[in-house]
């Protein structure tokens, strides 16, 4: 493998460790209770999160089915 390959894998592991380490610290430490607008605000956002990717996915087979994302073609304007 190449050098740069190596530093990448490094580099990307390091942080992947301290992202763990962070998340951890966060979850292992013991604060004060969600309060009931903590968990309104917690349902409406993933409600919304789920409603944007139902809509994504609903665009995604639409564009499919209708053939939006088809390669482009070259017109032949020799009939003309």
């Amino acid at each position: 493998m190449r050098p740069t390959t190596v530093t990448a894998f490094i580099a990307l592991f390091l942080i992947l460790i301290a992202a763990g380490s962070y998340a951890y610290v966060g979850l292992a430490s013991i604060g004060a209770p969600l309060p009931a607008e903590g968990y309104t605000a917690l349902a409406l956002g993933a409600g919304f999160s789920i409603m944007v990717g139902f809509a994504l996915m609903a665009l995604v087979f639409y564009s499919s089915r209708y053939g939006y994302d088809e390669p482009p073609r070259l017109r032949d304007d020799s009939h003309r």
